[in-house]
């Protein structure tokens, strides 16, 4: 079993962007400053809120966070819009009502929109982002190989979709509904899954030697899953990433990215 360590990647990558945040605050007087808009209150969004402010902190960037109710949102999206020291505005996912989320992502300043939530952000969004360093990273090629994406989500399935396919990238489409998902899996040479649903892909549904990405999520008994069954873990003829360690680490380095860029360009550098 090789596993595509996502962790060790992210330690470089962090560095190279501490770097570049000093430059910019040293030579240009320009310190980035990112905004987190959160509007529901449960563990799981307050765990990633909170590993977002750290890994700001550890760049020297300024991460803010405003816990809102629906009343106040616009209003305060307005606000950080025509804040010139706001370099970045992300609203946390999921929001006090679901339905809305289309209308209130679309708020922000596609400038700002270091999320790539909002239909006319200039950023490429975060978890794909980083799902493509982890496969830079291993020196794993798609050209050629036969990708299986499971999921159809805003925030991974759709656009690393079109990522791959503007890179002419052979991907077939599936979700948990599927009803030949295991036929599909079994023919494809690379896998990445992203559904947020415990326990979708199982050892029976990878064919030898395989490269599977796991990008889901999902809080099961407290704690934090993936879409793999753990038994998939037994199997050591996949490259595969880690339970914990994988996609994650690069989707916070792919964030602030995207928050260094939009400090520079909104700085015309």
């Amino acid at each position: 079993m090789k596993i595509l360590n996502g962790s060790e990647l992210a330690g470089y990558i962090k560095e190279r962007q501490r770097k570049s945040v000093q430059t910019l605050i040293l030579n240009y007087k320009i310190k980035p400053q990112l905004a987190i808009i959160v509007t529901v209150d449960n563990p799981v969004i307050n765990l990633y809120v909170n590993l977002k402010k750290k890994y700001g902190e550890d760049l020297d960037i300024g991460v803010d966070i405003y816990r809102l109710n629906e009343s106040q949102i616009k209003e305060v999206i307005d606000k950080l819009n025509n804040d010139e020291s706001v370099h970045g505005i992300i609203i946390q996912l999921p929001i006090f009502d679901p339905t809305k989320t289309d209308e209130i992502v679309n708020l922000v300043n596609p400038l700002k929109d270091v999320d790539s939530l909002g239909s006319k952000s200039i950023f490429d969004p975060a978890t794909p982002m980083a799902i493509l360093w982890l496969l830079s990273g291993y020196n794993i090629d798609l050209e050629g190989k036969r990708v299986l994406l499971i999921g159809k989500g805003k925030l991974v399935g759709e656009p690393l979709y079109r990522m791959l396919k503007n890179s002419e990238i052979d991907v077939i489409v599936a979700d948990r509904k599927t009803k030949d998902l295991k036929k599909l899996s079994l023919e494809a040479d690379v896998i990445i899954t992203a559904t947020g649903q415990p326990a979708i892909i199982y050892p029976d549904m990878i064919k030898e030697g395989a490269i599977v990405v796991d990008a889901g999520v999902a809080s099961e008994d407290g704690k934090l899953v993936g879409d793999l069954d753990e038994s998939v873990y037994q199997r050591n003829d996949l490259t595969i990433t880690p339970t914990k360690g994988g996609v994650g680490p690069l989707t916070v380095c792919a964030l602030f990215e995207n928050v260094i860029l939009a400090a520079k360009k909104q700085s015309k550098l």
